[in-house]
């Protein structure tokens, strides 16, 4: 094929039968000006617009553009002559709150599109969104970064320091560095509907009710079908892998050996959260459910007045939070009794975190909401006296970071920054895998890299490498290829 046709604009596919590629890529010149637009196929993806001195140097850097992605695989299709990857939104209502009170909200981010994605840590909140937007603030609200991911954030999941982004696009995003990077790729038959990571495995619900786990090293280990669909909850620890569907919750052994129990709940399964020793079920028929890990009983029953989109405990579950379709949030103690109902005054929440006598809810008008859960502040709440709530502006300078497709080179490790590991990526049976070559680890481990800049020969600076359970190196921080 020629590298840009005489229409000036070459698309290319990259879709495998049962394999976790199926996006598109397009480069179009005009003039001078290259524009390629890349993402899932079926969507509009990212587009990155390029301006060169002359017709003829764009037309070559288009060329070699292609080229690359040829090599790759991608080859040349007609837009929209294959279905694009199925996705699924959460169809929700939200109706208005019938608590007497409204909750006090200290302070009020708008995203600008519904959000599902939340993580609080020590330092930072996280939020992702519909449009593809994911928000670091502090503990305040002010916002100190922003990525655009091409596609509608499912969720967000940390796993230790590493925080990532489950994707509409199948991709999952690591967001532990200044610019992200596709950490999995899921395959395109699989309609995502929760992620949960556990030292570095990745486990993935959709909607027909399965069960899906993915290496460190982006390879399919094993897959379940549980007994209901659409299952909106995945949870993981070094026990179990907890599902959660239509028909109730099942734990499987984390290694694929089989189904450990099965538990019924009042109701299809809408949310999950989990303790060290039990896991919360929120369910359609109005209620939060806490389930034994060990043998799947249900231990507590915490009664709402609406379908419950989303819920949280405080460490331990001695308080239990619940978000329901009517706009409102409750807080149980750990038997089960109802110690308050409030409205969040921003819809219904779809997802939320407590921490530090402080709840964080995302909601359906696209806010992430940071609520004063102290005995104080909803005691005044409960009688009528609520806070000012302050509205975080976002900065209009505040750049926007975009998956990274490739990375920066460097030609020595004293270019790095102080102590930085070097690794190399070789060929092993077939496949391309990552060891580390600096002293004082072991090199016989592979590496967890992104697939997307892996080239044979090369090797690459990374800031940090972390030892995992599963006798595997992360990476922690930014990468640079050696030149």
């Amino acid at each position: 094929m020629s590298a840009v046709s005489a229409a000036e604009t070459t698309y290319l596919e990259l879709s495998q039968e049962g394999g976790g590629a199926h996006k598109f890529y397009e480069v179009s010149v005009d003039g001078p000006v290259v524009t390629v637009r890349y993402g899932r196929i079926g969507a509009d993806g990212q587009t990155q617009t390029s301006t060169f001195p002359t017709v003829e140097k764009a037309r070559a850097a288009a060329a070699k553009k292609v080229g690359e992605k040829v090599r790759k695989g991608y080859a040349p299709a007609v837009q929209g002559g294959r279905a694009p990857r199925p996705v699924t939104r959460r169809q929700v209502s939200s109706a208005p709150s019938t608590a007497r009170a409204v909750a006090p909200v200290l302070w009020r981010f708008r995203t600008g599109s519904a959000a599902f994605g939340i993580h609080v840590d020590d330092d930072h909140c996280w939020v992702g969104n519909q449009a593809g937007d994911v928000y670091t603030l502090d503990h305040e609200g002010a916002v100190l970064a922003r990525f655009g991911l091409p596609d509608g954030v499912k969720c967000l999941v940390a796993d230790d320091f590493w925080i990532y982004a489950g994707c509409d696009d199948g991709k999952v995003y690591d967001l532990s560095s200044k610019l992200p990077f596709a950490a999995y790729d899921i395959n395109a038959d699989v309609d995502i509907f929760w992620l949960d990571i556990h030292e570095g495995v990745l486990n993935v619900s959709d909607r027909a009710g399965r069960l899906t786990v993915i290496d460190h090293e982006d390879e399919h280990q094993w897959a379940r079908r549980s007994q209901g669909e659409h299952a909106w909850m995945v949870r993981a620890d070094d026990r179990a892998v907890y599902h959660g569907h239509h028909q109730g919750v099942t734990a499987y052994r984390p290694d694929g050996g089989g189904e450990l129990w099965h538990t019924r709940t009042r109701g299809g399964v809408l949310f999950g959260w989990q303790e060290d020793d039990a896991v919360y079920a929120g369910t359609g028929h109005r209620v939060v459910q806490r389930l034994s890990k060990a043998t799947g009983t249900i231990e507590a029953t915490y009664a709402c007045d609406s379908a419950v989109y989303s819920c949280a405990t405080s460490p331990g579950g001695r308080f239990v939070f619940a978000g329901d379709a009517a706009s409102s949030v409750y807080c149980f103690d750990r038997d089960g009794t109802r110690l308050w109902k409030l409205g969040t005054g921003s819809g219904s929440a779809l997802s939320m975190q407590y921490r530090d006598e402080r709840l964080y809810l995302v909601t359906t008008d696209g806010s992430l909401v940071c609520v004063d859960a102290s005995e104080t502040a909803i005691g005044a709440a409960q009688q009528g006296s609520v806070p000012v709530v302050r509205d975080v502006k976002l900065a209009a300078a505040l750049p926007a970071y975009a998956p990274a497709t490739a990375v920066e080179a460097v030609a020595t490790v004293a270019q790095a920054p102080a102590g930085s590991v070097v690794v190399e990526c070789v060929q092993e049976s077939g496949r391309l895998r990552v060891h580390v070559i600096s002293g004082g680890y072991d090199t016989s481990w592979n590496v967890q890299f992104p697939r997307a800049i892996r080239v044979p020969g090369a090797r690459y600076v990374v800031d940090a490498l972390h030892p995992a359970a599963g006798g595997f190196y992360r990476v922690r921080g930014d990468i640079r290829r050696l030149v």
